[in-house]
């Protein structure tokens, strides 16, 4: 239930960091909530070893609990790359 309740936590926190951002810096934001979000777990991680749980107990629930807010914002970069018409990829240089 714990797991649920904090992925639920990254999907709304991710929500609002793209819902409250203009649709051109969406792309961005959506990277930037990966970091935080990382931090995050990291964090929850370090509480979860302190309390005695062994690195493989958590770290499957931790990738989980990272990997579908992160799989979520990732989505919503590339959506918002295609809305706005920006490339991710950079153009090749042109031969003079």
């Amino acid at each position: 239930m714990r797991t649920l309740v904090l992925i639920l936590i990254g999907l709304v926190m991710l929500a609002l960091m793209t819902g409250l951002s203009r649709p051109a810096r969406r792309p961005q934001v959506a990277l930037v909530f990966i970091g935080v979000w990382l931090a995050a777990c990291a964090v929850n991680l370090a509480i979860a070893l302190s309390h005695g749980y062994s690195l493989a107990e958590e770290l499957g629930i931790h990738l989980v609990l990272f990997g579908v807010p992160a799989a979520a914002a990732w989505l919503i970069r590339r959506r918002s790359i295609r809305a706005i018409g920006q490339i991710d990829t950079p153009l090749p240089r042109s031969v003079e």
